[in-house]
């Protein structure tokens, strides 16, 4: 059952809510929502944190300001309404988003995961013009293949065998809402060094086999106070789906330091 917070904004946020423990605050990419970024791995997770699983503008209930500082302000609002500080934890477009949400709200945060968070011009200008054209085409199906392919550089074969896969219908009925991810994070000015007096502890993951270089894990290592790089060996951009209870153990002890 989803639960709702009112934004000083104006805006509701609305979110999943389950477990026991701290707070984890579940922040997720495009592509995905709520439930099914975290589905194979939440259950583990809640057996240790209190799990706020929050559904990002377009899903949901959720409703925010189009920018993705506007995303970051809601949930630096919802970060300080908890009882206690808890982690963070954002995956691609929501680590962007998390890691805006930690500037404005420091003190909340005991400790921020960032799961490679994309630099805004990993969309080039000819694939947006692609994916706008099928967006007023209404062609989710070929938005959700260009997307992959064009961008996180997915081979023919592989898009095959995500198309037969059962959360395919997931991926498009998202697209909507995730081309608008796009286009927020394109206009996102994102410097790594603006975030040099982050004194939250971060710690960075990425998979062996992604594009690094898609994703500013590096830079933000160069100019974060308080970092740490977990690789994800033999993972690439969905360690959560591909290999969730190697994911979740490693989460886990990492945050928790055990």
């Amino acid at each position: 059952m989803m639960q709702f917070f009112s934004c000083p904004s104006g805006a509701t946020l609305s979110y999943g809510k389950a477990g026991k423990g701290p707070p984890l605050v579940l922040v997720h990419g495009s592509f995905s929502d709520h439930e099914t970024n975290w589905a194979m791995v939440r259950p583990a997770l809640e057996e240790h944190f209190t799990v706020y699983a929050i559904a990002r503008r377009g899903r949901g209930k959720t409703t925010s300001g189009p920018s993705l500082a506007e995303e970051a302000e809601d949930l630096a609002a919802f970060l300080a309404s908890l009882a206690e500080p808890g982690y963070l934890l954002g995956h691609s477009y929501g680590a962007q988003v998390a890691l805006r949400a930690a500037a404005d709200s420091p003190r909340h945060i005991r400790k921020l995961v960032l799961y490679e968070p994309p630099w805004p011009d990993t969309a080039a200008p000819e694939v947006l013009v692609r994916l706008k054209q099928r967006a007023e085409g209404s062609d989710w199906n070929g938005l959700a293949e260009d997307f992959f392919s064009e961008v996180l550089g997915l081979t023919a074969d592989d898009i095959d065998d995500l198309r037969i896969a059962d959360a395919w219908p997931s991926i498009v009925s998202d697209a909507e809402a995730s081309l608008n991810d796009i286009l927020a994070l394109c206009s996102y000015r994102f410097d790594p060094a603006t975030f040099r007096d982050l004194q939250v502890p971060v710690l960075l993951q990425v998979g062996t086999e992604s594009p690094r270089h898609a994703f500013a894990t590096d830079a933000l290592a160069n100019n974060l106070p308080h970092v740490e790089i977990q690789e994800l060996e033999g993972q690439a951009h969905e360690a959560m789906n591909t290999a969730p209870r190697l994911y979740a153990e490693t989460t886990t002890r990492l945050l928790l330091g055990n």
